[in-house]
């Protein structure tokens, strides 16, 4: 074949791959998505991927069980760019890092001068070859100087997930859609005063949801949180999932939530957390050795009681918070919890009855 027509042979069956993809709801060209990122007067942190191949955003959800199915599968019909080249722009300053193997990238800078507590808006640029292939938009969040910051696990501890059964689970995931998913009882409540325990409205206490959940729910997490009225926050999730590794959904290194969680606290040394997680999986032992590894930095431990067959080793890490002088609340329903919380004074107790 002649060199011009096997260029509009490859053209033309790109194109035909490009409507194919299209036509299942697949988007092919070049997408950066930035996720919220987080930081202080000293230093900013942004994440995010670059994708050649991701999901079309939803304009609305589905309600019958096949469109659900299938909103759940395309988010892991994803293409990662890796090597790409990316930037962003902060106070006159331009910078530059690569993105790893699976398209993920982490800036971490020094700002010239402080900026202001609340949320700044940033953009993440690809450029290739000094042209612009894609851009994204996102968020850096900047804490007030407020009483106590919260860390908090996701699945099991108010999203309602069935971690410890592999089935259960992926059923729950696939024929739900994130606005008919359920939060455990009370537990939205008790974030919302958690968040203002002893702040004014305006300046919330900061929330940070750590999970081995993969990036590729972080849209579907967020649209649940939104939809229930979680706090805002700042969402750290786990490696990016191709579709063959669908049956491994949640199942990420839990070591590496132990490297994010400790990065929060590395981030702001003057400021006492509390964290929230259940019994399910590795959240005892992981706060255990943040306490441990940051001494006097964690005000309480809230664990949400799952599972009878892991009650006796959690009730021992329990007693070794405790021996660290560590409050804990090991709980079934949250109600415990927020009594637990007005008790230790993280939010406001209720007026004496008359």
């Amino acid at each position: 074949m002649h060199p011009s027509g096997k260029r509009k042979y490859d053209a033309a069956k790109e194109s035909r791959s490009r409507r194919w993809w299209a036509r299942i709801g697949i988007n092919t060209g070049t997408v950066v998505k930035v996720y919220h990122g987080y930081g202080h007067t000293g230093e900013l942190q942004v994440f995010g991927h670059v994708l050649v191949r991701s999901p079309v955003p939803e304009v609305r959800f589905r309600y019958r069980l096949p469109g659900n199915i299938w909103s759940m599968l395309r988010r892991f019909l994803v293409q990662p760019k890796p090597l790409a080249p990316v930037q962003l722009q902060w106070q006159g300053q331009t910078i530059h890092t690569k993105t790893t193997d699976d398209g993920f990238f982490h800036f971490q800078w020094k700002p010239q001068y402080p900026s202001p507590a609340g949320w700044h808006p940033v953009t993440v640029t690809h450029i290739q070859n000094d042209n612009t292939m894609a851009e994204g938009n996102g968020v850096i969040y900047i804490p007030h100087h407020t009483q106590f910051g919260c860390i908090s696990d996701i699945d099991d501890t108010f999203l309602i997930s069935h971690s410890e059964r592999l089935l259960k689970k992926l059923v729950v995931m696939l024929t739900n859609n994130p606005r008919n998913r359920k939060p455990f009882e009370g537990a939205v409540h008790h974030y919302q005063l958690l968040s203002h325990g002893h702040t004014p409205p305006a300046i919330p206490n900061p929330f940070f949801y750590v999970s081995s959940s993969e990036w590729n729910l972080y849209d579907y997490i967020r649209e649940f949180a939104d939809e229930w009225q979680l706090p805002q926050g700042v969402y750290l999730l786990s490696q990016l999932k191709r579709f063959s590794q669908l049956l491994k959904t949640g199942g990420g290194k839990h070591h590496t939530k132990f490297t994010r969680i400790a990065r929060i606290l590395e981030s702001y040394p003057h400021m006492p957390f509390v964290l929230l997680g259940d019994d399910t999986q590795q959240d005892p032992y992981i706060y255990e050795a943040i306490a441990r590894h940051f001494p006097q930095r964690i005000i309480s431990v809230y664990l949400r009681h799952l599972s009878d067959e892991k009650k006796p080793a959690v009730l021992a890490v329990v007693r070794k918070l405790e021996a660290l002088g560590i409050a804990c609340c090991y709980f079934r329903h949250s109600e415990e919890a927020i009594a637990h919380s007005r008790r230790l004074g993280l939010i406001a107790r209720l007026p004496a009855s008359s």
